[in-house]
């Protein structure tokens, strides 16, 4: 705990990821330990900006992260980023590569980054960003950026967790944009146009129809976005070259536009205990699961449930009734 809050540089780097793998661990006495720090570090967070950054792959979001990083370490802020490397549906394995993307930021004081993998989580997030992230506020860090995986339409639950989405789209998105739009766009409330360095004209059309789908969404989607509202933030449309490092001076006063306005009209607070609430919620189906599959009478009947329902001998929701009513007692 004094590690994580009492020190900077390399021993505040190690007590942060010791305190990240603790929260990462399976172990029951892992678990009971990482609850008494959360719980020692709760006063220490909430003070930071939580950032969340989404986009198809080959977007370029670790490019734009660490010229974000870069941009904001020079104005003497702090910059934590959690990048979660998808998992292998066969291995299981991660690469976590991006602190090799981001040689740079890596290499700075005042940066820390820590690749995770999703581990099968959907989302676009690894299962316990949500407690990194307090570990990162409680050392300090002014900004927390969260990175998805980049899978697509899953790519919602980082809206859950951060105070600000963003997401990140190619100059010539044309159809592509239809398609993840529903499960991505109508919950940003920044889009950013990397690359428009590459083809400008096609970055200044891909504006104007995100802009146009924005207002769109406006009035028939996110209830959290009105058009009409004076005192509340609409979805913007940026264009930016992170390669470049054009534009993210830009893209940052929109980011402070944002904040300064959903803190002034009470929006980021109702946010942050709405998604608490939520997590509570979140941790309880997954402990009630847990709890489920370890009840003695329950592993019992699972195998023969299991090979009655592959069979075909009884429906699989008789077969989940049954294993609830075993559970049940």
């Amino acid at each position: 705990m004094k590690s994580i809050c009492g020190h900077s540089g390399p021993i505040q780097r190690r007590a942060m990821a010791k305190a990240i793998t603790l929260l990462e661990s399976t172990r029951a006495d892992h678990r009971t330990q990482g609850d008494a720090l959360l719980t020692a570090l709760l006063p220490h967070t909430g003070r930071a900006l939580r950032l969340g950054i989404s986009g198809v792959p080959g977007v370029g979001k670790s490019t734009f992260i660490e010229a974000l990083g870069l941009y904001l370490v020079r104005q003497g802020l702090k910059v934590a980023v959690l990048a979660i490397d998808p998992s292998s549906s066969v291995t299981g394995g991660s690469i976590l590569g991006d602190k090799t993307r981001m040689e740079q930021l890596c290499a700075e004081e005042a940066a820390y980054i820590r690749p995770s993998p999703s581990s099968g989580t959907l989302g676009g997030v690894a299962e316990k960003t949500r407690e990194a992230m307090l570990v990162c506020e409680a050392a300090g860090y002014d900004v927390v950026i969260v990175e998805t995986v980049g899978v697509g339409q899953s790519e919602t639950a980082v809206h859950g967790m951060t105070d600000m989405f963003c997401v990140l789209q190619l100059p010539n998105a044309g159809d592509d944009l239809q398609a993840i739009k529903k499960g991505v766009m109508e919950l940003a409330d920044l889009v950013v146009i990397n690359k428009a360095d590459i083809d400008p004209a096609a970055a200044t059309r891909a504006q104007a129809q995100i802009t146009s789908s924005l207002r769109l969404l406006g009035f028939h989607g996110n209830p959290e976005h009105d058009p009409h509202n004076a005192q509340q933030w609409t979805p913007k449309v940026l264009q930016i070259s992170a390669l470049q490092q054009q534009g993210v001076d830009g893209f940052w006063a929109a980011v402070q536009d944002y904040r300064q306005m959903q803190s002034a009209n009470g929006r980021l607070a109702a946010r942050r205990e709405k998604q608490a609430l939520a997590w509570m919620w979140e941790r309880i189906d997954f402990g009630l699961k847990q709890a489920f599959r370890a009840h003695p009478q329950v592993q019992a009947l699972l195998p023969q449930m299991q090979a009655d329902v592959a069979a075909g001998r009884i429906a699989a929701s008789t077969a989940a009734r049954n294993l609830l009513a075993a559970h049940m007692g």
